[in-house]
């Protein structure tokens, strides 16, 4: 898919979505920092059992032992843009996005994937509050 669209055009455009006979889960991001990886589980727990499909990070670069494995891959800058790239893919699957933004901590990646959802029509909410940060249009327009 080389371009946005909103999730209930998916049967439209690609064969990701199917009907099981009933109503589809809600699909929920998790975005925020992989220092946090704590609040990643626990946030996937509870949406888990809230009957949600959590879609989430796939490693935490953070811990020594994901950098070891993914040094042996590529180098960290040639992995971390791939990774920022993949969970926008993410976001696109998703009907919506739970930003992890633990005191009121949000990273560049972050702020990025929260002015992608946006851009693309998806509601975005956050762990704590986030007023300091703004992602009015403008900004998501001009990609501020």
């Amino acid at each position: 898919m080389s371009y946005p669209h909103f999730s209930a055009d998916c049967h439209e455009h690609h064969g990701l979505v199917r009907d099981f006979g009933g109503e589809r889960p809600r699909i929920v991001c998790l975005c925020g920092s992989t220092r946090f990886y704590d609040a990643f589980r626990a946030a996937n727990l509870r949406l888990t059992l809230a009957g949600e499909i959590v879609l989430s990070i796939g490693c935490d670069t953070k811990s020594d032992g994901d950098l070891e494995a993914a040094w042996e891959i590529a180098p960290l800058t040639e992995i971390k843009p791939a990774l920022d790239d993949l969970h926008k893919r993410k976001i696109d699957l998703a009907d919506y996005v739970l930003v992890l933004n633990v005191g009121g901590y949000m990273g560049e990646s972050t702020q990025s994937e929260v002015k992608y959802a946006i851009s693309i029509g998806r509601t975005v909410e956050f762990l704590e509050p986030a007023s300091i940060y703004d992602f009015d249009a403008e900004s998501v327009a001009s990609g501020a």
